[in-house]
């Protein structure tokens, strides 16, 4: 008899709600991560951790990795379910658990083990960014990679200072964080892998509506998008990589 294929299992801690229009086109955001990060033969669970819903203790070890959504909230709040979501990630890391963080993901696992995170000085980053790999061996495996990649972003948040012990390895004009490991089981991404074009355009319509955003801001970001693509099939790739990978970081993306 042959031996049983292990089937691997994720968890998306959602940060957000799912909006009117994501839930239309996308079926919610959880799709839209399964579609970005997930491979055929493998389970992900969802957690909606923003509305209090977190995986039981005992079920962690039955985890291969964890995704850490964004989230409109600060990730420096101070609400119930950010506070346990920040002994959750405590937890994972002493486990060594792989965890990726995206946007708010990223930040709160910096704050989480001991990193800073606050406003921007700069304010609001939204639309394309192009981001510079830092660090010489973070792609030496995969020396096809560009040595910047294109990015979607939308926060006003960032990191301020990473965890003793984490390595910043992508920086942009912008932001000085824009992704960290910590160990080899930890990865933070200040942009959004996961995001379509799209997806970016709903949500500067709903910033733009509720005066999150001025118009010129937004017309500028959204005329920015319309000329230029971000690099969605290689961020898909260091994200599954880096989650499905048996390696350190350094070695797999």
């Amino acid at each position: 008899m042959g031996t049983e294929r292990v089937e691997k299992r994720y968890a998306l801690l959602l940060a957000c709600k799912d909006s009117e229009y994501v839930k239309q086109v996308y079926g919610g955001y959880f799709n839209v991560f399964v579609a970005a990060f997930g491979e055929e033969g493998e389970r992900w669970d969802l957690f909606r951790v923003v509305e209090g819903v977190f995986p039981e203790m005992n079920e962690l070890g039955k985890y291969d990795g964890f995704v850490v959504s964004g989230s409109p909230f600060d990730a420096y709040g101070n609400e119930c379910w950010i506070l346990k979501l920040c002994i959750l990630l405590r937890t994972l890391n002493a486990m060594s658990k792989k965890v990726l963080g995206i946007c708010f993901g990223h930040q709160v696992l910096c704050r989480a083990l001991g990193g800073k995170v606050g406003k921007a000085s700069s304010g609001w980053d939204i639309g394309l960014r192009k981001v510079r790999i830092v660090k010489g061996a973070f792609l030496d495996d995969l020396d096809d990679f560009p040595p910047a990649l294109s990015i979607i972003e939308c926060h006003q948040d960032e990191v301020w200072e990473v965890p003793k012990g984490a390595e910043v390895v992508a920086i942009s004009d912008k932001t000085g964080v824009e992704m960290f490991t910590f160990g080899d089981h930890i990865l933070g991404i200040q942009g959004h892998p996961e995001y379509t074009k799209d997806i970016l355009n709903n949500l500067i319509d709903r910033l733009l509506n509720t005066s999150c955003i001025e118009k010129g801001f937004a017309d500028d970001a959204r005329s920015k998008l319309q000329i230029a693509e971000p690099d969605r099939k290689c961020w898909e790739r260091i994200c599954k990589m880096f989650l499905k990978g048996d390696g350190t970081v350094g070695k797999i993306i």
